[in-house]
């Protein structure tokens, strides 16, 4: 066993994805607006979105994530070298990850700084090391997809993302596909719909919404813009 991931080893695992899925629709973190959708940075309009922000200010429901993230890197046999957060919402699961792991912590940001070292990469990361990226969610998978390429080009070894939640849409596999990467989230949008059924805190007519969107997102909005049109 790699010995600095003892302590992240000992960490209690605090269960699977309807777990996770459960804990996101308690804290609220997910919404459904039919009549007004959202808007995500892809430009991507959608009825539903996860805003995992909310968990950063409960002690309890952020250790709870922290711990599942810890116990992926477990399950998976990853022993990562090094931790990385996708700026700026994966940056902080990365820093908490990064301390239970015992692990030195870099992030990436979406573009170069425009001042001082023009840096992409803040930290000091050791050519070679074995990588794991963090993420708070995955819709199109445009920003992780971009952090793994940029972390690969400081020759850095690249093979995971984890991500609290995913979308689970076409365009987020195909980009870590095309990279040879794999994109694992700790839960996804059919195990947060299927939760959100049984526990009945979302309108059935309102998750077969979701559902007709998560096919087909374009399609969607195009419906969505005729109905709005005068």
């Amino acid at each position: 066993m790699n010995a600095n991931l003892k302590k992240c080893h000992a960490v209690k695992t605090p269960g699977n994805a309807r777990t996770i899925a459960e804990l996101l629709l308690h804290a609220r973190a997910v919404t459904l607006n039919v009549k007004q959708p959202y808007r995500y940075a892809s430009g991507i309009l959608s009825p539903i979105y996860c805003d995992n922000r909310l968990l950063l200010s409960f002690p309890d429901l952020r250790r709870q994530i922290v711990n599942a993230f810890c116990g992926r890197i477990r399950s998976l046999s990853l022993a990562p070298q090094l931790i990385a957060g996708v700026a700026t919402a994966g940056i902080a699961w990365a820093a908490w990850i990064a301390e239970a792991c015992n692990l030195p912590l870099v992030y990436v940001r979406d573009t170069a700084k425009k001042h001082g070292k023009g840096n992409t990469i803040e930290g000091a990361p050791a050519p070679g090391a074995r990588t794991v990226v963090i993420e708070d969610l995955l819709s199109t998978g445009g920003s992780s997809a971009a952090a793994v390429s940029a972390l690969r080009k400081a020759d850095l070894d690249v093979k995971v993302c984890l991500a609290i939640f995913s979308y689970q849409l076409t365009a987020a596999r195909t980009a870590f596909e095309n990279l040879d990467c794999d994109a694992i989230p700790l839960t996804t949008f059919e195990a947060l719909l299927e939760a959100a059924a049984d526990l009945e805190t979302l309108p059935a007519a309102d998750l077969e919404i979701a559902r007709h969107w998560n096919r087909n997102p374009q399609v969607w909005a195009k419906r969505y813009a005729a109905k709005e049109t005068p």
